[in-house]
């Protein structure tokens, strides 16, 4: 086994995990959580927007 059958291997094993992050990221089961993981910046904005009409 030479320096090209390492980096053969190496390159096929970083696509296989490239591709499983990537069918991990777009399942349908994660979509739920990244949609509400996606809202928490505008809840803290809410929340700043209405403690500062409460001091009012």
């Amino acid at each position: 086994m030479d320096i090209n059958d390492f980096r053969g291997l190496v390159t096929a094993v970083t696509l296989v995990a490239f591709l499983g992050v990537c069918a991990w990221a777009y399942s349908s089961r994660r979509k739920r959580d990244f949609e509400a993981i996606a809202e928490l910046p505008l809840e803290e904005d809410k929340l700043v927007n209405s403690d500062s009409q409460e001091k009012s």
